[in-house]
């Protein structure tokens, strides 16, 4: 069991007290009834004698500045910076999670390490850095909600921008609570089946699809980002399901971004997604209606953004580094058809 001192206690945000001091915490969609002296499923959130705690709050497990790109976000400020920032802990258990030394740190070692670092710390190194915007990521975001918030909350005053790279496993109050301050979220949409979800997760499919719905609806840029597995996400009718969400349900100019799987965690005894498989997925998005669908993970054509309407190239990309950005509004130059984002100029223009 964790054990963590009381300075770094935080009474959590989102939850209810009920009988015999146990406490609802209504943060994530698991909704976990915790004991007296027990944590949630995120391992990062205490009940001790029917209170709520965070024990992540103003503790950095990884700080770095990221082109927006990485996140990834194509069509919210191309070019620029992102600081980028996590605490341990996630809400998921994911078998091939990247980054499973810190999200499954607290779950698998009994461990919350990090440094301090308040959010008032953050703000100031983000913008020392030239970020044009903070990224809560690399793990679960919401499960250090109370810290990302108060950030948040100084990052908007700062004139700076605020990026969830999330799951998308949040209630609907968390969203609402925060929305005023989140600007843009990239969502991994893990599978399109409820039983992947269930067996490889360990969690439900709905409640992600309906976050999604709910971002559009509040008006937080989205994008969302399949990470194609093979032989767990990867079959045709499973791609195509999760497309036709994609358009239907966000819109067809909702970017999806298809991404190439390498061995990790779990699952190292699983190949590299094959290239054809992440061409095919592409090609489905298309045959769905979607304008803009990118390939990652893979030095590959598939990153670059064109006119839906007339198909010139607007914005080159290698790697995670912009090339060159035609834009000069919100605008295609050579047609005048409107391109989905959040100031898509190039970044050096939209400092001026």
């Amino acid at each position: 069991m964790i054990q963590v001192k009381a300075s770094y206690l935080h009474e959590a945000l989102l939850y209810e007290r009920l009988t015999q001091k146990r406490v609802r915490c209504n943060l994530c969609a698991h909704h976990c009834v915790i004991p007296d002296g027990r944590l949630g499923a995120c391992h990062v959130r205490k009940n001790v004698g029917g209170i709520l705690y965070t024990l992540v709050y103003g503790r950095t497990i990884s700080q770095n500045v990221d082109p927006v790109e990485k996140k990834p976000l194509y069509h919210f400020y191309p070019g620029s910076l992102a600081y980028s920032m996590a605490t341990p802990g996630c809400n998921f258990r994911c078998r091939w999670c990247q980054n499973w030394q810190i999200s499954q740190m607290p779950r698998e070692q009994d461990l919350i390490a990090g440094s301090p670092a308040a959010p008032e710390q953050i703000v100031d190194l983000a913008r020392k850095s030239g970020s044009r915007s903070i990224a809560y990521t690399y793990t679960e975001p919401t499960i250090f909600f109370e810290y990302a918030c108060d950030t948040a909350r100084l990052a908007h005053q700062a004139g700076l921008a605020n990026i969830y790279v999330t799951n998308g496993y949040m209630t609907p109050e968390m969203l609402e609570t925060f929305h005023p301050y989140l600007d843009a979220a990239n969502v991994d949409l893990k599978a399109f089946r409820k039983q992947t979800y269930h067996r490889f997760v360990g969690a439900d499919l709905q409640p992600v699809l309906d976050t999604m719905k709910l971002m559009k609806k509040l008006g937080i840029w989205l994008e969302v980002t399949t990470l194609v597995i093979p032989g767990i996400n990867d079959d045709h009718s499973e791609l195509q399901d999760a497309a036709q969400f994609v358009a239907q349900e966000l819109g067809v100019d909702t970017p999806w971004h298809i991404s190439r799987f390498f061995p990790a965690y779990k699952m190292r005894d699983t190949p590299p997604t094959p290239l054809a498989t992440l061409q095919q997925a592409q090609q489905i998005g298309r045959e769905e209606g979607l304008q803009y669908v990118y390939v990652g993970n893979i030095q590959m054509e598939g990153n670059d953004t064109f006119c839906p309407n007339c198909g010139r190239a607007l914005i080159r990309r290698y790697s995670l580094g912009v090339i060159f950005n035609r834009m000069e509004t919100d605008k295609c130059p050579a047609c005048g058809e409107p391109i989905a984002g959040i100031d898509m100029r190039s970044n050096e223009r939209s400092r001026q």
